[in-house]
């Protein structure tokens, strides 16, 4: 298993300090760091510095929301950050949630897996340097009732084969992620609830290699999915919080976790709401978004269950932190990605050393 970094940067003014831990991820070995975009801070620009000022940690999008650019803008700007980073870029995406679709970049929030296939599809044509022709279901390029001609990309990628990671929560767009991606960026991931994840990215993989079989089957006893996944990266992003108490190390992600079970969606499409009802919390998830869009924000906090934080996120001393990354790779598990908490980016570096250190005494890396 490998140790990435998700950053963060709600304000602008945080960038400087984003970029520090960027720096210190690489100089103690972290092996890639994720830049998430919402509807804040995009994730190139930011990916472009890490890229300038490191030297050997993966970048990565985590992920390119797929309504905010043509997927030809996608590829260009993949090629351009696998390049600067001399082969380091790592091509994130997911389509976002329809408040965002739809309120920030006007685009119909329907039809999701079939408009990202599509996506995906000509992202990768683009990056094999063909002549972009393409008729899916949501894309057709070039326009076939004006002046468009199929165009290739004028500039020759380091890479034709740019890493794509979709990131999914639900158990179709989890097949999605294993048929058609290289990895998978899960949320709110928990090693006991692993497996299940794990079954959907397997079926996807089976339905990818049944395709590309002449007798229309993968060629493996479908039995046996111990190397179904290989080379499959499985990223699960996870807060960490250290100390001593870790009823108090919870207390920073109950926000975080409220945020997204209560305000990252509507009463009736949460993505995020529903992941945590099928882990079995679909009582507390209610009360968390009934209290949220409410607006009482410190309330639906204190309403997230410890569990539900406990067993999505590392928490705690060093040790404990270690026993619970040591539970993601029996899991299945190839990196987890870590969010650093704390109320200074001292502190948050201070929480980098410590989980790199934990990493180290659990005896998992590769």
């Amino acid at each position: 298993m490998r140790l990435g970094l998700t950053l963060s940067a709600w304000d602008t003014g945080d960038l400087a300090d984003t970029i520090r831990l960027a720096v210190e991820a690489d100089r103690l070995g972290y092996s890639v760091c994720w830049a998430p975009e919402a509807y804040g801070t995009d994730a190139a620009t930011l990916l472009a510095t890490v890229a300038a000022r490191t030297e050997r940690i993966g970048i990565g999008s985590g992920v390119f929301q797929i309504p905010a650019r043509a997927p030809a803008m996608t590829a260009m700007t993949a090629a351009t950050l696998d390049a600067l980073s001399g082969g380091r870029f790592r091509l994130g995406l997911g389509v976002s949630g329809p408040q965002v679709s739809e309120g920030w970049y006007g685009v119909r929030f329907d039809h999701p897996l079939a408009r990202t296939r599509d996506y995906v599809q000509v992202v990768r044509q683009v990056l094999r340097r063909q002549r972009l022709e393409y008729a899916g279901r949501h894309l057709t390029l070039p326009l076939p009732d004006g002046p468009g001609k199929p165009l290739r990309l004028s500039v020759r990628p380091l890479r034709a084969d740019v890493p794509v990671y979709l990131a999914a929560v639900g158990p179709r767009n989890l097949e999605l992620a294993g048929e058609i991606a290289d990895g998978w960026l899960g949320v709110f991931v928990a090693p006991e609830f692993v497996p299940d994840s794990l079954a959907h990215l397997r079926a996807g993989r089976a339905r990818a290699e049944s395709s590309h079989s002449p007798d229309g089957s993968d060629g493996t006893d479908s039995t046996d999915s111990t190397d179904s996944l290989a080379g499959f990266d499985v990223v699960a992003c996870a807060p960490v919080v250290t100390g001593s108490d870790v009823e108090a190390c919870a207390l920073p992600v109950r926000g975080y976790a409220a945020l997204y079970l209560g305000g990252m969606g509507s009463r009736t499409q949460n993505f995020y709401n529903a992941l945590a009802a099928r882990m079995g919390y679909a009582e507390q998830a209610a009360r968390v978004q009934d209290l949220y869009l409410a607006r009482q924000h410190r309330d639906a906090a204190a309403a997230v269950p410890f569990e539900f934080v406990d067993s999505t996120s590392l928490l705690g001393p060093a040790d404990r932190i270690a026993g619970r990354l040591r539970a993601y790779a029996d899991a299945g598990v190839t990196t987890v990605a870590v969010s650093p908490f704390g109320d200074t980016v001292e502190d948050r570096i201070a929480t980098l050393h410590t989980t790199a250190e934990a990493f180290a005494a659990a005896g998992v890396g590769e």
